[in-house]
């Protein structure tokens, strides 16, 4: 199955399910012990001051426990609904509406760049934008944290919110902890955690955080990626 899921696509259906999503996903309930721990561990790499981008930011959930963890943060995210959500909820961040493949900050303005579930819905040739504006707006050394559900394949992650009233369409886009790490070895990147769990009795996907630090400015040093190593054939799970 091929299917090219545009910004537009995704930032309605967000916006269409922004408050549900919100009050549904509140804090940290969702994430087990052993991703907060691969959170700490981010936030013990940064270099000072430690300022971060929670990049795809959604109501903002994530962002207290990093201000927790010593970070300055900021929030953007693609959906206004969620960033409407986001400055309700937490207004002591700054938070603003953003795209990933085109970030609306200057180069070398971040320490770290957080993306919590944040790519699941962009396709390959998007997903290689991201990876180069994350690596743009890290300072040298800065780190890159990853999380996503782990597999192969396009799923349709619609029929929940369609069971709560709202008529969207929405794909993910799934990838092995493997393909994502080529991604970042060509973007620039040095992967230095990994952490690939099986899914807990409440989910269907297996889930996968990485971090990798940001090795070079001159990303054109890496040479282009081999096609064959990231396109994931569909699959039936």
């Amino acid at each position: 199955m091929s299917i090219c899921q545009d910004e537009s696509a995704v930032q309605c259906a967000y916006d269409e399910v922004a408050d549900t999503y919100a009050d549904h996903f509140r804090a940290t309930e969702p994430e087990l012990p052993i991703e907060l721990a691969m959170i700490e561990h981010f936030s013990s790499l940064l270099p000072d001051p430690r300022r971060v981008l929670d990049a795809g930011c959604g109501a903002g959930r994530m962002m207290p426990l990093l201000d927790a963890l010593g970070c300055r943060v900021d929030g953007m995210d693609l959906s206004p609904g969620m960033v409407r959500r986001a400055q309700a909820d937490h207004g002591q961040f700054h938070s603003q509406v953003g795209s990933l493949t085109a970030l609306p900050f200057p180069d070398h303005a971040f320490d770290g760049v957080f993306s919590w579930y944040s790519t699941i819905h962009n396709p390959d040739d998007d997903l290689a934008r991201i990876l180069r504006e994350a690596h743009r707006v890290l300072r040298p050394g800065g780190a890159l944290l990853l999380a996503f559900q782990c597999g192969e394949g396009i799923s349709d992650v619609s029929e929940g919110y369609r069971r709560r009233g709202h008529d969207i369409t929405l794909h993910r886009y799934n990838r092995t902890a493997e393909q994502m790490s080529v991604r970042l070895t060509h973007t620039g990147f040095d992967e230095t955690a990994r952490l690939v769990r099986r899914a807990a009795a409440h989910e269907r996907s297996d889930q996968a955080v990485l971090i990798a630090t940001s090795t070079t400015n001159d990303i054109s040093r890496h040479g282009r990626i081999d096609p064959s190593v990231l396109s994931a054939p569909a699959s039936r799970r």
